[in-house]
């Protein structure tokens, strides 16, 4: 192969949320400041034939929920794990592999150590060791970025010199690359643009702005271009914990407006939130935009003419909803990159070198501090920084995307037709320098009134709890909101066991007080009584641990160990194990827990109930849902 071919670096990324897209931008930025010439893709855009011609690859990918692949990596997985490939069908390929994950999970960085090892298998040379970014570190993922990307470039320069003609510790001077954002706006005559005919609903109207304005964002939008599934309209609006206990769980009851869409207990729905009309009336005014303005967003590079094409058909939208619909200015922080780009377009000298020390590696645990452990915002960035004006080019390509929101559906839909439940936290608290902040979507939700029509963007799909059979024994653990998939499980239940006598279920639920949130109570309590699907007569159970209600603190394993035998019993009829909630700790406790029990009832060392667990879950029989 030729040494010129040697000296381009194609970088593949797999993204579910975007801080992988993030990370590999910033591998390419930093490479092509360097004098190293870069090809980016998402790895659903790239044909994996194509790898053993390719020289030197650097991946970045994260790892979802429990250690899953990112939907955009899935096709690019299954065809590396074709058993026709042997261990020389990468040789002469060099790889470096760099992890976005979260050391709360169990399956910490999965999805990176397995890619690691397959690359390997197929017989391709590690550059160097994998890096694994880590959301629990102060500075997040980029506390192990930063020492794997100048490893990175003395690893290239030492295979290949061409890839820095000048040397890994030249750099372009930052000037040149800031030049160009990768998004370009166009400013329509308002005069000349098409607008739906007068006849059209308000809900067609809403359809069509979310479509054209998400679609035409350079984020990696989730359900980008694609209309909502439904609208939603609150129908109830209900506190599940008593007034003043320092938690705020609220019951949602919405129903569905605009079209039917069938879901199943188990699955998901999106929403988008909307944002506080006064914090983009600042933004537009701090930035000087024209909210009236007609305009459509395109990439800069245009792969070829057909996507000239496509991009020249999208209708214009107005410059404030295209804000409004696909631009995080008052909840997310903006990235170590937006305070980067900031430095050059800062008036005052004072703030300039403010920013590029935010910028730069020395000042990034004082930016942690300032940004991220604060959470401000963009807005309040770009007012500690009324000398900077940025083009809305760059605004556009450097504001946190708007993202939805994704919760577990907490009803069945054979008890309630066209209505769709969920179980919210409304998420506050106190920043270090006492600031009050709240979750954008769940705040929201909880201000809307039942009583106003408010038409809420949503989107369903499968999470990672599929619907079980009646005939399958449960055993649920869901502390907290992580009840809420498995009161639609027993809801659906229920109803299926007035028709065929439905199999048991043993649930373990936890939460502070008795007194303060103890959600679902009564509901809970009417199943495990008078031989309902939760009473122990019936082979069932339900059991909950209040952690701060005696001296010794109580969480759903403590339960789980006093009925051992019970658990064990309904594995040994063929249970599946289903397991919801905060992704900290407690999904890695629960199965520890459980390696105890199987070990401990079955009489079998600890290593062989690990095993037994493990080839649960390979059958399909063993369920995590977790959030952060």
């Amino acid at each position: 192969m030729g040494a010129d071919k040697r000296a381009k670096l194609l970088i593949l990324y797999a993204t579910q949320t975007g801080n992988a897209l993030d990370a590999a931008e910033r591998i390419g930025r930093e490479a092509e400041r360097r004098g190293c010439p870069i090809t980016l893709r998402s790895m659903d855009e790239y044909d994996a034939n194509f790898l053993p011609c390719e020289d030197t690859v650097a991946f970045v990918v994260s790892s979802t929920g429990q250690g899953d692949t990112p939907d955009s990596m899935k096709v690019f997985w299954m065809f590396l794990l074709q058993r026709n490939l042997n261990n020389h069908w990468l040789e002469g390929v060099h790889y470096a592999v760099f992890g976005l994950g979260d050391s709360g999970y169990q399956k910490y960085n999965f999805v990176a150590k397995k890619l690691d090892r397959r690359l390997s298998d197929l017989g391709a040379s590690a550059l160097l060791e994998r890096g694994l970014g880590d959301d629990q570190h102060p500075s997040g993922y980029e506390g192990a970025l930063d020492p794997w990307m100048s490893l990175l470039w003395s690893m290239l320069y030492q295979i290949n010199p061409k890839f820095f003609p000048k040397g890994p510790d030249f750099m372009v001077p930052d000037m040149k690359l800031i030049d160009q954002p990768k998004v370009k706006i166009t400013y329509h005559d308002a005069a000349n643009v098409f607008t739906l005919p007068s006849i059209a609903s308000d809900i067609e109207c809403m359809e069509k702005q979310i479509e054209t304005a998400r679609s035409m964002h350079p984020g990696k939008l989730s359900h980008a271009g694609k209309r909502p599934d439904c609208f939603l309209k609150m129908i109830k609006n209900q506190f599940l914990t008593r007034a003043g206990c320092g938690k705020d769980v609220r019951h949602f009851e919405f129903e569905q407006v605009s079209s039917l869409v069938e879901y199943e207990v188990g699955d998901v729905v999106e929403v988008l939130p909307s944002q506080n009309s006064e914090a983009i009336d600042c933004f537009m005014q701090r930035c000087g935009l024209n909210p009236d303005a007609m305009i459509t967003v395109q990439p800069r590079e245009v792969e070829n003419d057909l996507d000239t094409q496509i991009i020249s058909l999208k209708v214009p939208v107005k410059l404030k909803t295209f804000v409004e619909l696909t631009m995080d200015v008052a909840s997310a922080s903006p990235r170590r990159y937006f305070f980067e780009v900031m430095s050059f377009f800062a008036g005052a000298q004072h703030e300039k070198e403010r920013l590029q020390y935010f910028a730069s590696p020395e000042g990034r645990d004082d930016l942690y501090q300032y940004n991220q452990k604060e959470r401000r915002t963009v807005l309040e960035v770009l007012e500690d920084f009324p000398s900077v004006q940025m083009p809305f080019e760059w605004l556009v390509q450097l504001v946190p995307p708007l993202k939805q929101r994704a919760f577990s559906i907490s009803s069945s839909q054979l008890v309630h037709p066209n209505q769709v439940h969920l179980t919210v936290n409304v998420v506050s608290w106190t920043t270090p320098f006492k600031r009050k902040r709240a979750g954008l979507c769940s705040m929201w939700l909880a201000g809307l009134d039942p009583k106003q029509t408010v038409y809420i963007p949503a989107w369903f799909h499968k999470g990672s709890l599929p619907s079980p059979p009646p005939s399958l024994p449960l055993i649920l653990v869901g502390p907290g909101t992580g009840c809420a998939p498995f009161r639609g499980f027993l809801e659906q239940r229920a109803i299926q066991d007035a028709s065929e006598s439905a199999a048991p279920v043993i649930f373990f639920f936890g939460c502070r007080n008795e007194e303060n949130d103890f959600l679902y109570c009564d509901f809970w309590l009417s199943h495990s009584e008078n031989g309902g699907l939760l009473s122990e007569g019936r082979g069932g159970g339900f059991y909950v641990a209040f952690s701060r209600d005696q001296p010794q603190k109580m969480y759903v394993q403590h339960k789980m160990q006093e009925n051992s035998q019970r658990i064990w019993d309904l594995l040994l009829k063929g249970a599946a194990i289903y397991v919801a909630g905060s992704s900290t700790k407690m999904p890695a406790d629960v199965l520890s827990t459980l390696e105890d029990i199987v070990s401990k009832e079955a009489g079998v060392p600890k290593d062989s109930a690990v095993r037994w667990l493990r080839a649960l879950e390979k059958a399909g029989k063993y369920h995590v849902e977790a959030w952060s």
